[in-house]
């Protein structure tokens, strides 16, 4: 009786080692497709609920204003700028977290379409704005969302220090995208200047 309990308990033990060596190699070889796969699952389960969430972005004409706002850390349009040949995600908020994947909203200010001031910033990295330097008066930007899209054409340029909040202004008489960046284009870490371009809603 010993004899047998003691081959069962070794068959078991044998075939857990089997189990798991399995596991390690499905793993070794699946492991990056299976994370993919799950955060593309989360990520559309996080779209479906915010979009039950906040309802479809409309432009209201009539007054001027979205009847839904999207949530914060959202992306929600796109920018070019086909002079320097930009096309980024723009994310509704300014966070370090937001700047690392795309161009930030503040949100303190307009949104496309609303008539009045509307505020982007991202890094001066060779994938966003290195080549800002280039832009001139005339240039045109295009802002691309679910609900329309806007075309500015810049008029003026300024560098200004990170303070000169009177730089940004935000009002809501004319509809201007102001885009800023940080200065010197090839700087590497903190710095105190900021290049901003000015641009009109002419579309």
């Amino acid at each position: 009786m010993k004899k047998m309990l003691k081959a069962t308990i070794n068959y078991i033990i044998v075939a857990l080692l089997i189990i798991l060596a399995i596991i390690i190699s499905i793993y070794m070889f699946l492991g990056q497709t299976i994370e993919e796969s799950i955060q593309l699952i989360n990520q559309v389960a996080i779209k479906i609920e915010n979009t039950s969430e906040q309802g479809e972005i409309k432009l209201n004409a009539e007054k001027n204003r979205l009847e839904n706002y999207p949530e914060y850390g959202t992306e929600y349009a796109t920018i070019e700028i086909p002079k320097i040949d930009v096309s980024l995600p723009v994310y509704y908020g300014d966070t370090l977290e937001i700047l690392k994947k795309g161009v930030g909203h503040s949100s303190g200010s307009y949104f496309p379409g609303e008539g009045g001031s509307i505020i982007y910033m991202g890094h001066n990295s060779k994938k966003m704005f290195r080549r800002f330097s280039e832009l001139q008066i005339g240039n045109e930007i295009k802002v691309t969302t679910d609900y329309g899209e806007f075309t500015y054409k810049i008029y003026d340029m300024q560098l200004i220090n990170e303070n000169d909040t009177e730089k940004l202004p935000v009002q809501d008489e004319k509809e201007i995208l102001m885009v800023y960046t940080c200065y010197p284009f090839n700087n590497i870490g903190y710095t105190t200047q900021r290049y901003v371009v000015y641009a009109e809603l002419v579309q």
